[in-house]
Formats: structure tokens, C-alpha cells, sequence
């Protein structure tokens, strides 16, 4: 599966990892409807950690298309919400 994350490049995962980020794609979504910004920030900087850790970066010079996105790493709930409104991401933060 590749994962962008927004300002910072695409990653490459493994089923591990994935499954990782779906439990924490369901965190950033109740934080999101909840309004609760330190859930939030709590839970995008883990799974941006997640993907830059077990992740393998794609190449500049290959072009694959993003399975999911994840907001830059240091996003705020109300950047977030422009990014959903802009349809820059998906209504799920991005993730399965």
C-alpha cells in the first residue's frame, strides 16, 4: 500500500503497518467528529510515525498513485477541515 503524507512524500507499507493505521485512521476520525485537537494531534503524529518508521519512501523518480493520505504532520483540526472541504483528502483522514 502507498501512503503519502502531505509536504513530506510517498511511503510504501506492509499489511503490518496497515493494519496499525486502520486503528489509528478510527482514532483521527472520532477526534475529527469530536473536535478533540489533542486526540487528534495525538493520534496523526503516531500514524505519521508509523509510516515513517515502517514505511520504505518511494522514489522521486518512480510515480505511484497514493492508496491513502495523511494531513502534514503538524496539521490542526481546522486545517484539516479545509483539506476535507478542498477534497485534498478523503472523509477518512485517508486511510482504509
Amino acid at each position: 500500500m502507498i501512503v503519502r503524507i502531505l509536504g513530506e512524500g510517498q511511503f510504501r507499507v506492509g499489511d503490518d503497518a496497515a493494519a496499525k493505521l486502520t486503528a489509528l485512521d478510527k482514532e483521527l476520525d472520532t477526534a475529527v467528529h469530536g473536535e478533540d485537537e489533542a486526540a487528534f494531534a495525538a493520534a496523526l503524529r503516531a500514524a505519521v510515525q508509523e509510516v515513517r518508521t515502517d514505511g520504505t519512501p518511494v522514489g522521486d523518480d518512480e510515480f505511484v498513485t497514493a492508496d491513502f493520505i495523511l494531513p502534514f504532520s503538524d496539521a490542526s483540526l481546522a486545517e484539516v477541515r479545509k483539506l476535507l472541504a478542498d477534497g485534498t483528502i478523503s472523509d477518512s483522514i485517508g486511510l482504509p
